[in-house]
């Protein structure tokens, strides 16, 4: 069974994610223009990589809420180098 995930377990793989995505193709976003298409993909795959390591609940696109949990939502800003994780009010 995959351990819970924590804020600052979170925080620590986001970094690492981060990291790993900066130094590897992407063919998916070859030729993307759009921001948030990239901002999109690169949300997906970070919750599909802790999926595979962690048990968390489902988040909820409408709500705008990506990891219930921990209370996080995770937005791409396009002057940003990386994603910016920040906890909801």
């Amino acid at each position: 069974m995959p351990a819970s995930l924590t804020l600052s377990v979170f925080q620590a793989e986001a970094a690492a994610f981060a990291s790993a995505l900066s130094s590897r193709y992407e063919p998916a976003l070859f030729a993307v223009t759009d921001g948030k298409a990239v901002g999109t993909h690169v949300e997906h795959a970070f919750i599909s990589h802790l999926r595979t390591l962690y048990s968390f609940p489902e988040g909820n696109s409408a709500k705008g809420i990506d990891v219930p949990a921990l209370d996080v939502d995770i937005q791409g800003h396009q002057h940003s180098p990386a994603s910016v994780v920040m906890p909801l009010p």
